[in-house]
């Protein structure tokens, strides 16, 4: 058969393989890029929680010392001096801080090289290298200075406001600065809650993709392994298929073997796919253009071994196989595609192109997930591994019986010794009893196939969690410090109250009702946030909506409570204050 496109070797790959490929490769890098936006923004967002609750807290300790920063004033210090050295203190903090997180920067990066994804580029290129510690080091003084000239320009007196800032016995925070901390910890609060949803919708996500059938089971206990026959080495498409046959038989013997089978492709291995379009005899096409197919090419026994379920009908024999049978099987999505149930696909004909003899349906599997379980299944067509009058891409052009088989394949064999050194060196020297110069590799599991295919959602959720928990930490530490530093302000307020009648636990009513009007208020912006964010993330969850009513519900619930304990802790002190002490209280 003449093979078209002008003899251009390159026009099938052109025509109809490029196109296919496109959408997965877009799947792919576009999956890769939106990890690490994921990764670059949960970082962003847990340094921005880190910075407001610094800034929190250096404006708590600024306050308190307010009345020492007059008197120092008072007696002769001026307010430059006064400002270095809170910029210093500060700068200090800074380093100190920076130090710290170079150690569990560190540590972390080596669980990253450990847990990341198989696919994120150059991961194991990430290291601690002197401009990593040069940028920490810039951000730390940066941050030191940036964070101490709040306090320095809110705080810094001069010496002709000293009887201003003297303060009195009688005097409270201000609204302007109690207003300023409270935004901080609506901000916290609303960040925290944002990366929080985000990690339980990663969760939910990592669940559901592990309750999905992918279409082979006990992977555990399936070994693989990649093995080609060149042509120089075999020459014949009919010698090929015997060698691979025999190779099969010698896997067999191993002890522990139960099945064996190979395929052109295995799911999830990141093999090149072939797509094709398929016409079913009785359906008129448009234009005469059938939508593209997945095609596989295997042996009779694979499905057994692999675990994939027959919906309707049996499998191939090698009889079929040897014998050059017009015979085919389809997944189950493309059987009710084409001819509405499984059950009425058998005996039912189609074929790739004009020209090719119309194959029968001899068989109907359950669908596959090719590309990783949180991918639709394709709509597949199983070839036997011997073909007569294939596609031209296939078949020799030399062999004037023109049968084609495909030479690269991956053979599956099931045992429970799979994935031991021992089993490995056993099939490799079948392989090689079979014939001495064919390369064996990528030998695996397909377990571990299996868990490279779901590390992109596993990387984000563990990084998201953990981000999760640290926004969670930083927003409730946020809330205590700011009720405790209430708490401390109010004594004598506190002592007035108890004098006039007032009840320990209506006082601590008081202040736990304060930070949950901020953690509500941070906890609807939060959601606002959050459910704009989470339409972004959609590309990454399976199964869950990116406004899950459950997530949505029951994290604000989760957070509200943490942060309600986080108040009444410091608020609870109300109940061992001594009125009459807290009357002597400045």
């Amino acid at each position: 058969m003449d093979q078209p496109g002008g003899g251009d070797p390159h026009w099938y790959l052109n025509w109809k393989i490029a196109p296919a490929l496109q959408p997965l490769k877009e799947t792919v890098v576009g999956g890769i890029d939106r990890v690490l936006w994921v990764v670059m923004g949960t970082i962003g967002v847990v340094m921005l929680i880190a910075c407001t609750n610094v800034a929190n807290l250096l404006l708590v300790r600024a306050d308190a010392r307010q009345q020492e920063l007059a008197v120092r004033a008072a007696l002769g210090a001026g307010r430059w001096r006064i400002a270095r050295e809170l910029l210093l203190e500060s700068l200090t903090l800074g380093l100190l801080g920076g130090a710290a997180g170079v150690a569990v920067a560190y540590g972390g990066l080596r669980l990253l090289t450990t847990m990341g994804p198989a696919d994120l580029p150059r991961l194991s290129e990430i290291s601690l290298d002197g401009w990593s510690i040069g940028f920490t080091l810039a951000v730390s003084v940066l941050s030191g200075l940036f964070f101490g000239a709040i306090p320095v320009l809110r705080y810094a007196p001069s010496r002709h406001a000293v009887p201003l800032l003297g303060g009195s016995r009688t005097a409270s925070a201000s609204r302007d600065r109690q207003g300023s901390r409270n935004l901080l910890v609506i901000a916290q609060v609303a960040m925290a809650l944002v990366l929080l949803i985000g990690a339980v919708l990663m969760i939910r996500t990592f669940l559901v993709m592990r309750s999905v059938d992918p279409g082979f089971s006990d992977p555990a206990s399936l070994q693989v392994m990649r093995l080609s026959i060149p042509e120089t080495l075999v020459r014949d498409a009919t010698t090929v298929v015997h060698t691979q046959n025999a190779i099969l038989d010698k896997l067999a013997a191993i002890p522990g073997v139960s099945s064996t089978g190979f395929a052109a492709s295995i799911p999830m291995s990141g093999a090149e796919p072939n797509w094709d379009d398929i016409f079913a005899e009785g359906i008129t096409y448009k234009d005469g253009v059938a939508p593209l197919r997945l095609y596989n090419y295997i042996s009779p026994g694979y499905f057994h071994t692999a675990g994939t379920r027959f919906v309707a009908g049996r499998d191939f024999s090698w009889a079929e196989v040897y014998g050059v049978w017009p015979v085919g099987i389809v997944s189950e999505g493309l059987a009710r595609e084409l001819w509405g149930t499984p059950q009425a696909a058998i005996g039912k004909r189609f074929r790739e192109f004009d020209g090719m003899p119309w194959h029968e349906v001899v068989g109907v599997v359950q669908d596959v997930r090719e590309n990783g379980v949180d991918q639709v299944s394709p709509a597949t067509v199983y070839w036997p591994s011997l073909m007569d009058n294939s596609a031209p891409w296939l078949v020799d052009p030399s062999d004037p019986k023109k049968l084609g088989a495909w030479r690269t394949v991956y053979f599956a064999i099931r045992s429970s010794r799979a994935g031991t050194q021992v089993f490995i060196n056993e099939m490799q020297q079948a392989v090689w009893s079979v014939n001495a110069n064919l390369p064996v590799a990528d030998i695996s599991t397909m377990q571990d196939i299996y868990g490279e295919s779901m590390s992109r959602t596993s990387f984000t959720l563990v990084m998201l969690a953990i981000a999760g928990s640290m926004a969670v930490a930083l927003g409730i530490l946020g809330i205590y410090g700011v009720i405790s530093y209430a708490v401390a302000q109010r004594t004598r307020e506190i002592g007035i109250r108890m004098a006039l009648g007032a009840k320990k636990a209506e006082l601590a009513w008081m202040f736990v009702r304060s930070a949950l009007v901020l953690t509500g208020v941070g906890t609807a912006v939060g959601l606002g946030a959050a459910a704009a964010l989470m339409c972004l993330m959609r590309a990454l969850l399976f199964g869950i909506s990116p406004l899950d009513p459950i997530t949505f519900a029951s994290v604000p619930i989760a957070l509200v409570a943490a942060a309600a304990l986080a108040s009444y802790l410091p608020a609870r002190r109300t109940a061992a204050i001594n009125p009459v002490e807290a009357l002597r209280a400045e």
